[in-house]
């Protein structure tokens, strides 16, 4: 069971939490974020996830090397995205790197911060739908603890700055 949410009690901070993926449309999301967070006078915490594979033991070796790439790709990542979190003003964001299954993790990052109010991601808008991450959360999200906002991938900086 998720803890209760303490986002706006004494002592706390809201905080939303913003998934950093490959698509094209992560930044919608972490633009959103940090509107969002400089608004409020809340903080962002970025999330990436890395997928692992089932690893037979004669593999660890291949399979450190492979993780330790996937960490430095997505500190990568948090370094452009903090970087866009910072230039609106908001304050330099938390970042956290799970492995497994996406929306376990979400949720697991969710019950260990229980200053985590908003999640937020980006919605590709193309024909080929929303993304993966969005067709599998919208599943499951009914029984998510806080709120779900999706950014649509075609939102223009006007658009998201006029919205937050």
């Amino acid at each position: 069971m998720t803890p209760q949410r303490q986002s706006y009690q004494a002592g706390h901070a809201p905080k939303c939490l913003v998934v950093i993926d490959d698509s094209a449309e992560w930044d919608r999301a972490v633009r959103y974020a940090a509107r969002w967070a400089l608004r409020g006078g809340g903080s962002v915490v970025m999330l990436r996830l890395i997928e692992t594979e089932e690893q037979n033991q004669q593999w660890l070796g291949v399979a450190d090397l492979m993780r330790a790439e996937a960490q430095d790709a997505a500190n990568e990542v948090f370094d452009r995205a903090a970087a866009l979190v910072t230039a609106i003003g908001a304050a330099v964001p938390e970042r956290v790197i799970r492995e497994g299954d996406p929306t376990e993790q979400i949720l697991s990052a969710i019950d260990g911060d229980p200053d985590i109010a908003l999640l937020i991601l980006a919605a590709n808008s193309g024909a080929e739908g929303p993304g993966p991450l969005v067709m599998q959360l919208t599943k499951t999200v009914g029984a998510f603890p806080i709120p779900l906002l999706m950014v649509p991938g075609d939102l223009g900086d006007d658009d998201i700055d006029a919205l937050t």
